[in-house]
């Protein structure tokens, strides 16, 4: 590790923009995170420090910025990547799961034989709030047999009952937001 990817502080790149996707919310903004090589790269070795010695086989990556993270991820594992997606993007047999937003419901899907039996799954996405999406993509890798040895986060919003929805598993947010 480079001194200078050690110093980094992605608390810095995280813009927050108000009244996003509805008045009242104020939306935690990675991309500036994600156009920064050093922050980025402080991002995914810190999450990958944290779960390195858990003999991962796969990672999940929620739709759309679990995309990022879980790849990046998966390649510094040595892990597989398997997408969780939003409904009638994944052209081959699905199984899906609906779940409650804070305002509004959605469904997310997973291929069938993305996940073996008894593999090891380390779940990946960008933010945690009320945990429903984490929660839905939890019990679908369960379903198909998967062990979820745990969950991985860039921003978890505490004042929201997110962590709340993942009880039992390992939870690691990088930025905790009070």
């Amino acid at each position: 590790m480079q001194e200078t990817e050690a110093a980094v502080k992605i608390e810095q790149f995280i813009r927050d923009v108000p009244d996003f996707p509805v008045k009242g919310v104020i939306f935690k903004d990675i991309t500036p995170l994600m156009g920064n090589h050093k922050g980025m790269k402080a991002a995914v070795r810190m999450i990958h420090d944290y779960f390195k010695d858990r003999k991962i086989d796969y990672v999940v990556g929620i739709e759309s910025r679990g995309f990022i993270f879980g790849s990046l991820l998966a390649d510094r594992l040595s892990a597989g990547f398997v997408p969780v997606r939003k409904p009638g993007k994944l052209p081959y047999k699905t199984l899906s799961k609906s779940y409650s937003l804070e305002y509004g419901t959605n469904t997310i899907e997973i291929h069938t034989d993305a996940i073996p039996a008894g593999a090891r799954v380390l779940m990946v996405d960008d933010l945690l709030a009320t945990g429903g999406t984490m929660a839905a993509a939890c019990e679908l890798v369960r379903q198909l047999g998967g062990h979820i040895v745990g969950v991985g986060f860039v921003i978890e919003l505490c004042f929201l009952p997110g962590r709340a929805k993942l009880e039992g598993y390992d939870v690691h947010s990088l930025i905790k937001v009070e």
